[in-house]
């Protein structure tokens, strides 16, 4: 077993670090937006995350952390007529090590449609689909590994394709410290059906992050690299994709969080005006022991804001 464990351990290491650039004429690109209103309010720096079965959407290592069952509900109000819902589980399975599965849905609304005369169709629709299911363990005390694969789906009226692929991570724990180092790889793989029989990639993302409780303030801090296999002419460019979050222990039910989304700041300028783009904010609120409750606010800037809102629950 020890054997077969370095061998997923080894293969891992080889996928996170020896990743080939990606162009980026991506596909299914609602795949890179954040999932959950915890990691949401954090800026999205959730990969070195423990204890909630959201991180599999950033690190599916995480989920060998997990003290009970977990399960989570989300909707996600974007912008326009753009709704989003999640849902995650997790669990212990007997000697075997966890299990989980995951779903992130979205509906861009409704469109009016026209023939090439300019004839009215009626109207049509546009969705996006993730399936995943889940497996971590630990290779060691406090290092875990795990993996999701994936089924993607899209659709446009009576237009669809859909990909299938496979998310790597690893997470390292020092308890003694209160340190978390966590690394993933998420989206590698492939379509299976083409829209107009074009090949994309999908959004491959290599994300490193690490996060630390402070030793005197009820306070950690998250610190994150993301979309480390982009393309870029200077290298140092790699590093501008660099999330922040903080999360405060108000008191043992309630959590304030606040964050900082770099790259979402950069691409949303729109003048010389930014105002609070990139920022995000957030609460958390445990309650009947079994259930929580997250919200998150996310300003971008001109363009707008977006919520968030998840329902958990621990199943004992």
């Amino acid at each position: 077993m020890l054997k077969i464990k370095s061998l997923i351990i080894s293969l891992i290491f080889l996928s996170l670090f020896s990743v080939n650039s990606y162009s980026q004429n991506d596909s299914y690109n609602f795949l890179s937006l954040d999932v959950g209103a915890r990691a949401s309010s954090l800026g999205g720096s959730f990969v070195s995350n423990t204890g909630d079965v959201n991180s599999l959407f950033y690190n599916p290592a995480a989920l060998s952390t997990i003290q009970n069952t977990q399960a989570y509900v989300g909707f996600y109000k974007y912008l326009l007529d753009i709704n989003s819902g999640n849902i995650s589980y997790g669990q212990r399975y007997k000697d075997i090590g966890y299990i989980g599965a995951s779903i992130k849905y979205f509906n861009y609304g409704s469109f009016e449609k026209f023939d090439e005369q300019s004839n009215s169709l009626g109207t049509f629709s546009a969705n996006d689909l993730a399936v995943s299911v889940s497996y971590s363990n630990n290779f060691r005390p406090n290092f875990y590994y795990g993996a999701n694969l994936k089924y993607i789906y899209s659709q446009i009226d009576e237009f669809n394709s859909s990909a299938i692929a496979v998310d790597l991570g690893l997470l390292y724990v020092i308890p003694s410290s209160m340190w978390n180092f966590g690394f993933s790889l998420l989206n590698l793989g492939s379509q299976i059906s083409k829209y107009n029989n074009t090949k994309e990639n999908l959004p491959l993302d290599l994300r490193v992050g690490v996060s630390k409780k402070l030793e005197h303030l009820p306070l950690r801090v998250h610190f994150e690299f993301s979309d480390l296999t982009q393309t870029t002419d200077d290298f140092l460019d790699k590093f501008k994709n660099l999330s922040v979050g903080g999360e405060f222990d108000l008191s043992d039910n309630i959590d304030f969080r606040i964050g900082y989304d770099n790259a979402q700041r950069q691409d949303l300028k729109t003048g010389s005006s930014l105002g609070i783009a990139g920022f995000s904010t957030g609460i958390g609120v445990k309650f009947l022991d079994n259930y929580s409750f997250d919200y998150a606010f996310n300003s971008m800037g001109n363009v707008g804001a977006t919520h968030k809102v998840d329902v958990g629950f621990l199943l004992k």
